[in-house]
C-alpha cells in the first residue's frame, strides 16, 4: 500500500524552487496588473468614471461580493489602496512574511476585480486563483527574505492538498475551455481561427500573417482545440513525471506566445504563462540555479544582511527535523482537509459550468461560497463558437459651430470608414473588454455613463472645440465564411449632450 501511495502522488509532487518562482512570477504579474489598471484610476474605478459605485451596486453586484475599493468613488482613495496593494505585491515578491501578504494581496486583487466587473477577462481568473491557492503552498520557504533566518529545507520535493489543487487548477483551465467549445466551428468545420481572426478588434500582425490561409487556419483549429482537450492529462501520469511536465510547459509555452502574436488578449496570455512555472522539475531547476547564483550574489551585496540568506541550491537530505508538536500536526491536518473541501467547491463549480452535471445540482443559494472567496470561474475564450459580429466605434461629436468630429481621431473631421488597425483605438485591453461588454443589450445601462464621462473629459481640454452632442456610434460587420466582408452598418449606442452648456 505504501509504494501505491508513494507512485499516485508523484505527480502532485513539486519542487521548493518552482513553487518560489510561481511566488515571484505572480507578484510582478500583480504588479504590472496594477501598473495598467492605475492609467485608469478615474475612468474605472471613481464616481466620476464609466461606473459610479451606485451603479456598480445596482446592475453588477452580488450580496456575497465584498470590495474595498467601492466604499469611496474618490480617485485619491483609490490611488492610496492601489499603492498598497503594489506594496504588498512588492513584499510578495521579496518572499517577507510570505504567508501575510499573500492573503493581503488576494483581499486587494478581489477587491479591485470586483470594483469593476465590466473590464474583467479569463486572466483576472487565473490570476486570482494563483494567489488564493498560493495561501496555501510554501512559495516563500526558499528564494525568499524569509528564508535567510530559516533553516534550509531537508528536501526541496514537497507535496500537500494545496499541490493537488494547484495542479488540478491548470487542468481545469484547459479542459473547461474545450468542453465549453462545442460548436462545430471547433470540433467539425475547423472554422474557429478563421472567425477569431476576422475579428479586427482582436487582430494583430502576425494574426494577419496567418489569416489568408485557411487550410493552416483549419489546422489551427483543431490543434488548439486538442490541445486544450488532451495535453492536461499529462500532468497525472505518475512515470517519467518530470518529461511530462517539461512537455507540458513547452507546449504551453508555445501556444500562448502563439496567441500573444496572433490575437490582442492583454495580460492572459503572460499569466498563463507564468501559471506553469510550479510545474518546472528538478532537472529544470538544477540547471537554471547555476545561472541565477550570480545574480543572486549581486543582490547580496547590496544589503549588509543579506548574505545571511540562505539558498538552498542543493538538497540537504542529511538535515533531519525536529519533532512536530501535536498541536501543530494537528493543524495541518486541519489545512489540508479545509483545501481539499475548496477544491471540491472549484471542481464541482467547474462541471456544472460546462454542463457535466445533471441540472440542479449546484444551486443559486450554494454559489455563495464562489462568489464571496472568488472561486468562481468561467473559462469560455471564443466558446461555443466564435463571436461574430465586429467593428469599431465611432465618437461622433457635434461641436457649438455645427462642425460633426471624431473624437477617437483626436477632433479630425468624422469618417466612417474602416480605420488601418482597429486594434489601435483601444488604449489598453480594459478598454477593449469594456467596449465588447457595452454592445450587449443587457448592459444598455451601461451606455449613458460613457457617454457622459466622454464629454466631460473632451472639456477639461481648453483646447477642445465645445460640443453641444456626443453620439457613440458602432459600426458593425458580421464575419462571413469565405472571405467576404458585408457592409458595415451604423448603429446608434448612445446619444447625450452635456449637463450644463458648454462655452468657451
Amino acid at each position: 500500500m505504501h509504494k501505491l501511495w508513494a507512485v499516485v502522488r508523484r505527480p502532485f509532487v513539486l519542487d521548493l524552487r518552482a513553487l518560489a518562482l510561481l511566488r515571484i512570477g505572480t507578484a510582478a504579474l500583480v504588479l504590472l496588473d496594477l501598473g495598467i489598471r492605475s492609467t485608469d484610476l478615474e475612468a474605472h474605478y471613481a464616481n466620476m468614471g464609466v461606473l459610479p459605485v451606485a451603479t456598480l451596486l445596482e446592475h453588477a453586484w452580488t450580496p456575497y461580493q465584498f470590495s474595498l475599493h467601492a466604499a469611496s468613488g474618490l480617485w485619491q482613495v483609490q490611488a492610496v489602496l492601489f499603492g498598497l496593494a503594489a506594496g504588498l505585491a512588492g513584499a510578495l515578491l521579496l518572499g517577507y512574511h510570505t504567508r501575510l501578504a499573500t492573503v493581503a494581496s488576494w483581499v486587494l486583487l478581489v477587491s479591485v476585480q470586483n470594483r469593476n466587473t465590466l473590464i474583467g477577462q479569463g486572466g483576472d481568473d487565473l490570476l486570482r486563483m494563483l494567489l488564493f491557492w498560493g495561501i496555501f503552498l510554501p512559495w516563500g520557504r526558499v528564494w525568499s527574505w524569509d528564508a535567510r533566518t530559516r533553516p534550509a529545507p531537508a528536501r526541496l520535493n514537497y507535496a500537500s492538498a494545496a499541490t493537488v489543487a494547484y495542479i488540478v487548477q491548470l487542468a481545469l483551465v484547459y479542459w473547461c475551455t474545450a468542453l465549453l467549445k462545442s460548436g462545430a466551428e471547433w470540433t467539425h468545420d475547423g472554422t474557429a481561427l478563421y472567425y477569431a481572426l476576422s475579428l479586427d478588434q482582436l487582430l494583430l500582425p502576425g494574426g494577419r500573417l496567418l489569416y489568408p490561409h485557411p487550410d493552416l487556419l483549419r489546422a489551427l483549429t483543431f490543434g488548439t482545440w486538442y490541445v486544450e482537450l488532451l495535453l492536461p492529462f499529462a500532468l497525472f501520469i505518475p512515470v517519467g513525471v518530470r518529461w511530462w511536465r517539461l512537455l507540458v510547459i513547452g507546449v504551453l509555452f508555445g501556444f500562448h506566445l502563439g496567441i500573444s502574436l496572433t490575437l490582442y488578449v492583454g495580460l492572459f496570455f503572460i499569466i498563463n504563462l507564468v501559471s506553469v512555472l510550479g510545474l518546472l522539475p528538478p532537472v529544470a531547476l538544477n540547471w537554471l540555479a547555476p545561472r541565477l547564483r550570480p545574480h543572486m550574489a549581486r543582490a547580496q551585496r547590496w544589503h549588509a544582511r543579506l548574505p545571511a540568506w540562505q539558498w538552498p541550491w542543493r538538497l540537504h537530505l542529511e538535515r533531519t527535523r525536529p519533532a512536530t508538536p501535536g498541536w501543530l500536526q494537528l493543524g495541518r491536518q486541519v489545512r489540508e482537509a479545509v483545501v481539499f473541501s475548496l477544491l471540491f467547491y472549484v471542481c464541482w463549480w467547474s462541471l456544472d459550468d460546462v454542463k457535466l452535471l445533471p441540472a440542479g445540482w449546484m444551486t443559486e443559494p450554494t454559489r455563495w461560497v464562489g462568489y464571496l472567496f472568488r472561486v468562481d470561474q468561467h473559462w469560455g475564450m471564443f466558446a461555443p463558437t466564435v463571436f461574430k459580429d465586429d467593428g469599431w466605434y465611432v465618437l461622433e461629436g457635434t461641436t457649438t459651430t455645427g462642425r460633426v468630429i471624431d473624437l477617437n481621431r483626436g477632433g479630425a473631421p468624422v469618417t466612417y470608414a474602416k480605420p488601418a488597425a482597429v486594434v489601435a483605438l483601444f488604449k489598453n485591453d480594459r478598454w477593449r473588454k469594456y467596449s465588447e461588454n457595452y454592445l450587449f443589450v443587457n448592459n444598455a445601462w451601461m451606455r449613458p455613463y460613457y457617454c457622459n464621462y466622454l464629454l466631460r473629459i473632451w472639456h477639461e481640454n481648453p483646447a477642445h472645440p465645445p460640443l453641444r452632442r456626443l453620439a457613440v456610434v458602432y459600426m458593425k460587420e458580421v464575419s462571413q465564411p469565405d472571405y467576404r466582408v458585408p457592409p458595415a452598418t451604423h448603429e446608434l449606442l448612445c446619444d447625450c449632450v452635456p449637463a450644463a452648456p458648454v462655452t468657451k
